[in-house]
């Protein structure tokens, strides 16, 4: 049989595990603010690299809500809103 041989782990390194899973060193996470929950975009820039950033968060996301809440006024006719409405049910 074998001997299987654990390998060492080099510090601000992880592996991908047969699962396709990663574990995102601790002093990373400490330095991002990022814990657990916390939900994560996945993109891959022109050079190939894997790139992690934090999800708009609600408060981000009520935010925008709030800056452009009211800015179509007067797009649709009084009544043009409801009819559309009436239309789809």
């Amino acid at each position: 049989m074998a001997k299987r041989v654990k390998i060492t782990r080099r510090r601000g390194f992880t592996r991908l595990s047969s699962k396709r899973q990663v574990t995102i060193p601790l002093q990373a996470l400490e330095a991002t603010g990022l814990g657990p929950g916390d939900e994560l975009k996945v993109e891959v820039d022109p050079a190939g690299r894997i790139v992690l950033s934090p999800a708009a968060r609600m408060t981000d996301r009520r935010q925008a809500i709030e800056r452009t809440s009211g800015s179509l006024a007067g797009v649709y006719a009084p009544g043009g809103l409801e009819r559309l409405r009436d239309g789809w049910r």
